[in-house]
């Protein structure tokens, strides 16, 4: 279990707004390096990734890049990564867990597939709470980022490893107009079918199976993203410190609401480094409306989130 305490005492660390500006221009930086592999590196390696799935050798590569940029910063102090075990030690700063290639397997029929960085203060696995930081790469006709701090988030177009600001400060709307819904519809829930048939008569579907660009169109136009628990996967696919967490602080630094089926995202309790969880995310509407139909406001009466429907 993660510890709750700060990591980030040495004064080069501590100042996380800078740290967090790093990582995203480092990040940003090895930018065309993975855009090449994307066109090299399209094989199956023949190995499994911890949670059990096979790996692109563009996962590999992108993994290896990211951990030899990111692990030479002076205020990372720890890297981990979905493609290996353990975390690796790299200093004594902060914590950055990654999924390198979101959506890898979309590369063979050249869909969207992207990058998500979080970055703690705390050992991992930590809580969504001890996010400092976090942000995605999003890979398609262009590379754009969003980037999330306590402050707010804010969308850059990436280009030959430069950023420029899009959306200085991105914002859901209270209802959206998209909705993405992974996992099989046989294997959802009775409670979970009857919400997403109340979204489909109102909001347009958008889902392309990588999380980064299907949380995106929520992000740009409003809605919900929901990969459920299901019969095969009762605690889900999504890997909390990987994807949930990062996408959840994302989200809800840009107002809207997160969610696992108990609680916000953000309060789950870290058990192990590769755990699961489901993930259901968007605009406040569509969200408390989730919230109610799963019967989250009855079970936990306790969550904070900005807007929440237990407040």
């Amino acid at each position: 279990m993660g510890t709750s305490g700060p990591r980030s005492n040495d004064p080069e660390v501590a100042d996380e707004p800078a740290c967090i500006t790093t990582i995203a221009q480092t990040v940003a930086k090895a930018i065309p390096k993975l855009r090449t592999a994307f066109e090299t590196h399209r094989s199956y390696e023949g190995e499994d990734n911890p949670s059990g799935e096979e790996m692109l050798a563009a996962d590999v590569y992108a993994d290896e890049l990211l951990e030899s940029r990111l692990g030479k910063l002076a205020c990372v102090g720890t890297y981990a990564s979905e493609e290996r075990a353990d975390p690796t030690q790299v200093g004594t700063g902060l914590s950055v867990a990654v999924d390198p290639l979101d959506g890898s397997s979309n590369l063979g029929s050249n869909n969207g597939v992207g990058t998500i960085v979080g970055v703690y203060d705390s050992e991992l696995p930590a809580s969504g709470r001890d996010l400092v930081g976090a942000m995605y790469v999003l890979y398609g006709p262009t590379t754009t980022a969003m980037v999330a701090t306590d402050d707010g988030v804010t969308e850059y177009l990436l280009t030959q490893g430069q950023r420029k600001v899009l959306t200085p400060s991105v914002s859901l709307p209270d209802t959206g107009t998209v909705y993405g819904f992974g996992g099989p519809v046989p294997e959802w829930s009775s409670a979970f079918r009857r919400y997403a048939m109340s979204v489909q008569r109102r909001l347009k579907r958008r889902y392309g199976g990588a999380l980064v660009a299907d949380v995106n169109q929520v992000l740009s136009h409003g809605g919900v993203f929901a990969y459920p628990s299901l019969e095969t996967r009762p605690s889900g696919k999504l890997r909390l410190q990987f994807e949930a967490n990062p996408i959840a602080f994302i989200v809800e630094q840009a107002g809207g609401l997160s969610y696992q089926g108990d609680c916000s995202v953000l309060d789950t309790e870290p058990e192990r480094l590769h755990q699961r969880t489901p993930l259901f995310v968007g605009s406040p509407e569509p969200l408390a409306e989730l919230i109610e139909t799963l019967g989250g406001a009855a079970t936990n009466p306790t969550v904070t989130t900005r807007d929440s429907p237990w407040e």
